[in-house]
């Protein structure tokens, strides 16, 4: 069968499956789906065993009991999964989260990618501040914000003097050893299905790949062409809006902790930020915001849905908000966001091609609505809904990622892809929820 009939034949079940029911129905079905699934996703692991680092509270990991990737804690996952814990009601199971991770930071003097201890060479993207922002925002408990803090500024404190660049901008990299490098490079043969491209390169160039792998590892986007190959190159627009989001909030947090120097000194420190954001990722042909390659000073030549960070925290000016709200055309399919812009890539990366991701829909919606692109942000949101409501119907269950060309699960997988997902189940409560507050 072709590709063009299969994906007819595909279409044609999707719509024979749906049309038996009402969105409102399998709307009620997938929510009902979630609720029951969070308690399945819960570990408890308070001593250190093998590679698992022990937490002292609960907590939420990726996947549900049964499956078999994902069974430690992650990073950025759990700032999504909490938004969606939050908006269950499950505020226990969310600061519980957060908790873990402000003893990993205090432990480790940064969180790690996972609560393995294979994953302390890296961090991923950093969202500590937004969730105990989130938490806060629940409880108003001011003195445990106040005891939050010098955590989050311990962990800023990794980012300045491990991940800074000469351009005053940070980057993703990781205190991989050697070893591990060469293990990374091996490992890639696996992942891009291509043995060639590791085979034919010399030991030095291993680690060298190795390195800018292990850095994108810390990227959560791995893997992607919006780096060229050369993840440590870069200075990622998405990372250094992050970090902006944490001076910003380090503004408020101390304002809120009656201490006004410090709130003035972190909110000078956000507006350097932005300038060089603005000076250094901003592409002059088309206003639009892209990853900043300082060793070579120049911009990614590809677009991604990286850009909707900049609403999200804030960077963006009203008049770059536009350009970014144009940029759906180029973005935005018939079912979702393209993770990058189409293009001849020379490898089958996941975090591009036809891959849609439940993080960067969030993203957009939050960022698009923060701005007033109310009808944007809308069309995102229900397009995302309905993706997951439809192969919900088809599966019975909520994915990893979805194909937002065909409306599908067929996605480019660099391991085998797991169900449920944590931060699936969450952007959809998140886009649902945006949807019934907006009609």
């Amino acid at each position: 069968m072709t590709n063009s009939v299969s994906r007819i034949f595909y279409i044609l079940i999707i719509y024979l499956a749906i049309s038996c029911q009402t969105y409102t129905e399998t709307g009620e079905k997938v929510s009902h789906f979630i609720k029951k699934h969070w308690d399945s996703t819960v570990e408890f692991h308070p001593v250190d065993t093998g590679t698992l680092i022990g937490l002292p509270f609960p907590y939420v990991i990726p996947t549900v009991k049964g499956e078999n990737t994902f069974r430690e804690m992650y990073y950025w996952d759990t700032y999504f999964t909490n938004a969606g814990l939050l908006l269950d009601g499950r505020t226990d199971l969310a600061k519980n989260n957060v908790e873990n991770i402000l003893y990993l930071v205090n432990r480790f003097g940064k969180m790690p990618n996972g609560s393995r201890t294979y994953y302390l060479n890296r961090s991923q993207p950093p969202y500590l501040s937004m969730m105990v922002a989130d938490i806060f925002k629940e409880t108003a408990d001011l003195e445990w914000l106040k005891s939050a803090i010098t955590t989050l500024e311990n962990e800023y404190r990794f980012w300045m003097e491990q991940r800074i660049t000469p351009c005053g901008l940070n980057r993703y990299s990781s205190s991989a050893d050697t070893a591990y490098k060469l293990k990374m490079a091996e490992y890639l043969k696996k992942r891009f299905n291509d043995s060639l491209l590791i085979d034919s390169l010399t030991r030095e160039e291993k680690i060298i790949t190795g390195s800018h792998h292990t850095a994108e590892a810390e990227s959560g986007w791995d893997f992607t062409p919006r780096f060229q190959n050369r993840c440590e190159d870069f200075c990622p627009v998405d990372l250094n809006s992050y970090l902006y989001l944490y001076e910003k909030n380090f503004a408020w947090f101390y304002q809120l902790a009656g201490n006004k120097p410090e709130s003035e000194k972190w909110r000078d420190i956000a507006r350097k930020r932005k300038a060089l954001i603005h000076q250094y990722c901003i592409n002059p042909d088309d206003g639009l915001f892209y990853d900043y390659d300082y060793v070579n000073d120049a911009l990614s030549s590809v677009l991604s849905s990286a850009i909707f960070t900049t609403l999200f925290a804030g960077v963006a000016s009203e008049a770059q908000a536009e350009k970014i709200a144009e940029s759906l055309e180029i973005l935005e399919t018939t079912y979702g966001l393209a993770t990058c812009e189409p293009g001849d890539y020379k490898l089958n990366y996941q975090w591009s091609g036809a891959n849609g991701w439940a993080p960067l829909h969030f993203l957009a919606v939050n960022g698009l609505d923060r701005y007033g692109y109310y009808q944007d942000a809308s069309r995102i949101a229900r397009k995302y809904v309905e993706l997951v409501e439809r192969n919900f119907v088809l599966t019975g269950n909520l994915w990893e990622k979805y194909n937002i060309e065909d409306g599908s699960v067929n996605t480019i997988n660099e391991y085998e892809m797991p169900a449920f997902l944590g931060w699936t189940a969450a952007t959809y409560n998140y886009t649902k929820n945006y949807l019934e507050k907006n009609k």
